[in-house]
C-alpha cells in the first residue's frame, strides 16, 4: 500500500540508497505519527547495509558541509535536515537482530535483515516500514498488523511479550506511556505479560524510567499512566511513596478519601491549565505526606496536621531517588508543596489584606502556579462547597493584583536593611537586629507601615528605643 511521504528528505535519502546499492526505509515513531496524523520531526531510517555510510551519503547529496554525528559503538549516525523552516532530527541506522542476557537490558547486536529489525521493535504500532527507495518507494511493510491496532487503539506486541518485556524492561514503561499519550489500550495478554515481569524493571537505571514517567506525566490525561502503573505493578517498585496514598481506612462510620485517587484528579485538573512538568510534580506530591501524618481522633475524625511541611521534607529524598533534579525546580515544588494550603485556608476564612501580603511574600514568583494547584486541589463532589470556594479564590486573586500594585509585596526585601541598623547602632550581627529587621517586615505585610525607606527608618528607631539600644553618637 503506498502511502504519501510529503518530506523530500525521504527522496534524498532514497536516492543515496539507490546509488549505495542498498534499501532503506522510514521506521518506527514517524510511520506511526504519519497514521495518527500527529506532528514528527524526529525520523528514523533503517537501511539493510551500513547506516553510517547512508547517513554521511544522504548529507553530502544536501550539503557538503553538513555535520554528521557518528556513533560508531552503536553502528548509529545522525544530522539535523532544515526544510522550510523546520529542523528535522534524521538518523539511521544498519538493520539489524538482538539477543539479550537476563541480568541486563544491553543487547548483543548482530546486522540483519528488515525482518530481524521489526521483530525486535516494542509494540506492532511501532514496528512498520515504509520503502523509501525509488522502484518501491512509499510502500508500507507492516507485517505484525500496526495499521490494525492504530485503529482499534491498541498496544500490542510484535512478538510474545513475556520474552519482549524480559529483553528490555523499559518497554514496559513505553507501553503504559503510549497507552497514556495516545489515550490507547494495552492488549489483555500484554498487560498480563507486564504484570508477571514487573521486578524486572530494578535492572533499568532510574534515568531512563524517569524519562518515561515524565513523558506520562506530561500526557494530556497523565492519571490514565499512574493507575496502570499501579495495576502493573511498576509503581510499588519505581515510586512506592505515591504506592503509599492508595486505600480507605475507616473506624466505625468515618473513613477518609482515597488520597491516590484525589491526587490523580488533581494532577488532571492541572493539566488542563498548565503543560508545567513542575507544576504538575507538585500535584503528585502536594499530599505525599499525608500517610505519614494520618492520625484518628474521636472527636475530628480522620487528620492529616503537619502534612503540607512532611511532604515538602520529603520532596527532595523523592527527587534524588527517581533521579530529578536538584535544584531550583526541586525547590520550586518544595515550596509548592508546603504552601498549598495557605489559598484554601484563606478561602474558608475572611481573606484579610494581611493574609494575603504574607501569601504574597512567601510565594513570590510563584504565586500564579501555587493559586492553580490550589484551585485544582478542590475536588469536593459538593458543588455549592466548590462554587464557594472558587468564589473565595477569585476574592484572593484579586487581592494579589491590588496588593501587589499598592505595596509591592512580591519578592520584596525591606527598606532597612540589616547592614543599616547595625551602622546606625554600632551593633555586631546579634539577636536584636533579627528582632528590629522582623518588626518592619511584619508592619509592611501587616500594612501597618507602607513599604517605604522613611517609615521604616522610623520604626526602626522606635524599635530599637524598646530595645533600650540608642544610635551610636
Amino acid at each position: 500500500m503506498p502511502i504519501a511521504l510529503d518530506n523530500p528528505i525521504y527522496h534524498i535519502v532514497g536516492n543515496a540508497a539507490d546509488q549505495l546499492g542498498v534499501r532503506a526505509y522510514a521506521v518506527g515513531g514517524v510511520v506511526r505519527d504519519y497514521f495518527l496524523q500527529r506532528h514528527c520531526t524526529d525520523i528514523d531510517i533503517v537501511c539493510v547495509g551500513n547506516g553510517i555510510d547512508l547517513a554521511k551519503a544522504t548529507a553530502k547529496s544536501i550539503n557538503p558541509n553538513i555535520e554528521v554525528h557518528v556513533f560508531k559503538n552503536f553502528g548509529t549516525a545522525s544530522f539535523i535536515y532544515n526544510n522550510a523552516g523546520t529542523n528535522w532530527q534524521i538518523e539511521f541506522v544498519g538493520a539489524r537482530r538482538e539477543s539479550y542476557r537476563h541480568d541486563s537490558r544491553k543487547p548483543i547486536v548482530e546486522d540483519g535483515t528488515l525482518q530481524d529489525d521489526q521483530n525486535r521493535r516494542d509494540f506492532t504500532i511501532n514496528a512498520m516500514a515504509v520503502s523509501v527507495n525509488s522502484d518501491t518507494f512509499g510502500e508500507l511493510l507492516d507485517p505484525f498488523g500496526g495499521i490494525r491496532d492504530l485503529n482499534l487503539g491498541i498496544i500490542r506486541t510484535p512478538l510474545d511479550p513475556d520474552i519482549t518485556f524480559s529483553d528490555d524492561p523499559l518497554r514496559m514503561m513505553r507501553a503504559i506511556r503510549f497507552a497514556t499519550q495516545l489515550g490507547f489500550i494495552i492488549q489483555n495478554e500484554t498487560f498480563e505479560a507486564i504484570q508477571r515481569n514487573a521486578e524486572r524493571i530494578k535492572i533499568v537505571s532510574a534515568e531512563r524510567i524517569i524519562s518515561e514517567l515524565n513523558k506520562i506525566i506530561l500526557s494530556p490525561k497523565p492519571s490514565i499512566g499512574f493507575k496502570l502503573l499501579y495495576k502493573s505493578n511498576l509503581m510499588d517498585i519505581i515510586f512506592p511513596e505515591f504506592s503509599a496514598l492508595k486505600g480507605v481506612e475507616t473506624v466505625g462510620q468515618r473513613g477518609h478519601k482515597d488520597n491516590f485517587y484525589h491526587t490523580l484528579t488533581v494532577l488532571d485538573n492541572v493539566a488542563e491549565k498548565s503543560d508545567n512538568l513542575w507544576l504538575r510534580w507538585a500535584a503528585i506530591l502536594h499530599d505525599i505526606g499525608k500517610p505519614a501524618t494520618k492520625r484518628y481522633d474521636e472527636r475530628l475524625g480522620w487528620t492529616f496536621h503537619g502534612h503540607e511541611v512532611r511532604g515538602s521534607k520529603m520532596v527532595k529524598r523523592i527527587f534524588s531517588h527517581l533521579r530529578l533534579p536538584l535544584d531550583n525546580k526541586m525547590r520550586y515544588v518544595e515550596k509548592l508543596v508546603l504552601l498549598h494550603l495557605r489559598p484554601i485556608i484563606l478561602a474558608e476564612d475572611e481573606v484579610t489584606d494581611s493574609a494575603v501580603r504574607r501569601l504574597l511574600f512567601d510565594a513570590g514568583d510563584d504565586i500564579d502556579d501555587l493559586m492553580t494547584l490550589c484551585e485544582a486541589d478542590i475536588t469536593s463532589k459538593n458543588e455549592d462547597k466548590v462554587r464557594r470556594y472558587m468564589r473565595n479564590f477569585q476574592i484572593v486573586r484579586q487581592k494579589l493584583v491590588e496588593l501587589e500594585e499598592k505595596d509591592r509585596i512580591r519578592n520584596f526585601q525591606p527598606p532597612v536593611s540589616g547592614e543599616d541598623i547595625m551602622q546606625t547602632f554600632g551593633l555586631p550581627p546579634c539577636h536584636e537586629v533579627g528582632i528590629i529587621k522582623d518588626a518592619i517586615k511584619d508592619a509592611i505585610l501587616d500594612g501597618i507601615i507602607p513599604n517605604e525607606r522613611t517609615a521604616a527608618w522610623q520604626l526602626m528607631i522606635e524599635k530599637a528605643a524598646q530595645l533600650g539600644i540608642k544610635p551610636k553618637e
